[in-house]
């Protein structure tokens, strides 16, 4: 086995430097994974693009990782060497803070970001804290899994907690990098699925991945179709943009909600007599904790939930997340280390 490994690291923002680093052992109640796959998410663009305070250079990014356990610090008797695990982007918690004494892990008041805070998967190999793994699946690729960890559990988390019952009517806005997953996510879950994209192009995909209608804003009114179809429960809001969001409060249901999970620069902008009259309500949904993550991977093999994915070699890191930063990617890049890649070739 080699002494080194090798990692991507962010040496100061915007710059990626792939280097050769001296192999360590797991320390107590901590694991070593040897990566097979890392998704790009744009949270990643966090620490890449200097975009948080007081952050620390070099990091290695990447917080969506499947790969293998090949050594275990003491105290761990939950995780063996050989076991296949993922991490997500929640890397610690304090167990002290209200939010953790609630339960409530992933709005920890001194969380730690996997990828951002501490070094992730953009590598051959890393070390976490074992508890902060979860278990993937035999039926699960590691490719098509590593998505699922930040973008499969922020869409299935924002539905399955919406306190909906099955057959209600969701709208997902947008059919991309999170609404593709979420429109799966949603007809598994019972739901009547609409999806809402820009331009007739989408459409045949949207109701591959199992919407029940498409309605193209670009074309008509997405709010007033919502309307003309008894309004919807809930909108899943998943394209960037905060005025296309804004345009669909007068789409919802008697005492619908939108739930907003992507990120736009431009801010949402609603009357306050679109809330107050039907009883509608904006909230916004983050990522999950590692027990969410584990459920979503276990939901997604049972229903056969996957993302549409682009494979690139973990020396093609900058060159994957320029191309999911542009939008180019369809509809996950997803890096993959040369022990990912040998061991996709021996499944196949």
């Amino acid at each position: 086995m080699s002494a080194t490994y090798r990692a991507i690291e962010i040496s100061k923002p915007g710059v990626f430097t792939e280097v050769s680093r001296p192999l360590q052992e797991p320390g107590p109640n901590q694991v070593r994974i040897r990566v097979e796959a890392c998704g790009v998410c744009h949270t990643d663009s966090l620490l890449i693009d200097g975009a948080l305070p007081n952050l620390t250079y070099p990091r290695v990014p990447g917080h969506e990782v499947i790969g293998r356990i090949d050594a275990v610090g003491a105290n761990v008797t939950t995780r063996s060497v050989g076991q296949r695990v993922g991490v997500g982007i929640c890397g610690g918690w304090d167990d002290t803070c209200l939010s953790c004494l609630r339960g409530d892990f992933v709005n920890c008041t001194n969380g730690v970001l996997t990828g951002i805070m501490i070094d992730g998967g953009y590598a051959e190999a890393m070390i976490m804290e074992a508890r902060t793994t979860v278990t993937i699946p035999d039926g699960l690729e590691s490719v098509k899994a590593a998505p699922l960890l930040c973008a499969g559990v922020t869409t299935y988390n924002a539905l399955r907690n919406a306190g909906l019952r099955a057959g209600a009517l969701v709208a997902i806005q947008g059919v991309g990098g999170l609404g593709h997953l979420g429109i799966q996510y949603a007809r598994r879950m019972g739901f009547r699925t609409i999806a809402i994209g820009r331009g007739p192009e989408s459409e045949k995909l949207a109701k591959e991945l199992g919407a029940h209608q498409y309605i193209d804003s670009g074309a008509e009114d997405a709010g007033a179709s919502l309307r003309a179809l008894g309004g919807a429960d809930a909108i899943l809001a998943t394209a960037p943009s905060g005025k296309a969001m804004s345009g669909l409060v007068n789409g919802l249901a008697v005492r619908g909600k939108l739930l907003v999970i992507g990120i736009a620069p431009d801010p949402l902008e609603v009357s306050t007599g679109s809330l107050i009259f039907g009883m509608h309500s904006i909230s916004g949904s983050t990522t999950g904790s590692v027990q969410d993550e584990q459920e979503t991977v276990e939901f997604s093999l049972l229903e056969n939930v996957e993302p549409m994915i682009e494979v690139m070699p973990l020396s093609k890191a900058r060159e994957a997340y320029d191309r999911m930063m542009a939008a180019k990617a369809r509809f996950r890049m997803v890096l993959v280390t040369e022990a990912g890649a040998r061991n996709s070739a021996s499944l196949k």
